[in-house]
């Protein structure tokens, strides 16, 4: 028996050392992701090097397009389907940085004086489209002859106030190309920037009154104040953070390297600050930005 432990010992095979080995599986999620982000990159490089492109294409609707080509060759590649973007990626990671861009860069005399005019377009615009859109979304629902009917007005309200914030990325990039008159981009500008509050206030109310299914006076005047509080809210979680970073930075005069960091990390801060308390974080990250600035 012993004899034959011995031999069985002697036929193990050592497994050879791996010179080479692959395992793409451990750098699959940031590798794809900066492939992704090289190619949008060269993708804005060779926009730039052939004029003639950016004389006929939009360089935001290039940008579009080529990310539909991209998508429907990964899905027609894989059987699988394809990971989506989640949306707390979204708005906790991918929008702080834009946003903080251009409340950093905002033009704050030209936005101070046609302050009124782009209030305007924010408030009373985004409330006549989100109204329009759901009465005529109900209205559609009325008189067609199907299962429709039984939807009811808030639910339309619900689905106008979601789609009624305008996000004008695509016309502001055509602006700063062909360098449109200061007053028309800065009330587009601030507009893409205010109708945030309203749309966040109208859309927990119109969700909190499907969910009761009653609504009173009351409820329309606790949801103007909840406005006022979301908006104003918002600005000052941003102010207080810009004006702690303003203090913070006056220490940093010998530490330069780590100035971006703080404006950075300040600005976050505010904006998530704002989210816990379900104010408008864009608002506090525009505040903060300007404040800072």
């Amino acid at each position: 028996e012993g004899k034959q432990k011995h031999t069985e010992g002697h036929n193990f095979t050592k497994k050879a050392f791996p010179v080479l080995s692959v395992e793409y599986d451990h750098v699959k999620i940031p590798f794809e992701t900066s492939l992704w982000v090289l190619l949008a990159s060269l993708m804005k490089l060779g926009f730039h090097l052939i004029p003639r492109l950016s004389s006929i294409v939009p360089e935001s609707c290039l940008l579009i397009v080529v990310g539909l080509l991209v998508g429907g060759l990964i899905k027609l590649a894989r059987e699988e389907v394809p990971p989506v973007l989640d949306s707390k990626l979204f708005f906790l990671c991918l929008l702080p940085p834009i946003i903080l861009d251009a409340g950093y860069f905002l033009p704050i005399r030209p936005f101070m004086e046609n302050l009124g005019t782009i209030l305007i377009f924010a408030v009373i615009g985004t409330l006549w489209n989100a109204f329009f859109i759901g009465g005529l979304l109900y209205g559609i629902c009325q008189i067609s002859n199907s299962e429709l009917v039984t939807i009811g007005i808030l639910p339309c309200l619900l689905f106008g106030s979601i789609i009624s914030a305008v996000d004008p990325v695509a016309v502001l990039a055509v602006f700063e190309e062909i360098h449109i008159n200061e007053l028309l981009h800065i009330l587009v500008f601030g507009e893409s920037l205010l109708n945030d509050a309203v749309t966040v206030v109208l859309y927990h109310l119109f969700e909190e009154f499907s969910v009761d299914g009653s609504v009173t006076v009351l409820d329309g005047i606790l949801g103007v104040i909840s406005f006022l509080v979301v908006a104003l809210g918002g600005v000052l979680f941003g102010a207080i953070y810009g004006f702690l970073a303003a203090f913070t930075s006056r220490f940093t005069s010998h530490t330069r390297v780590i100035e971006p960091l703080f404006a950075f990390l300040y600005s976050y801060m505010a904006y998530l600050s704002a989210e816990v308390f379900h104010l408008s974080g864009i608002m506090a990250l525009i505040a903060c930005g300007a404040v800072m600035r």
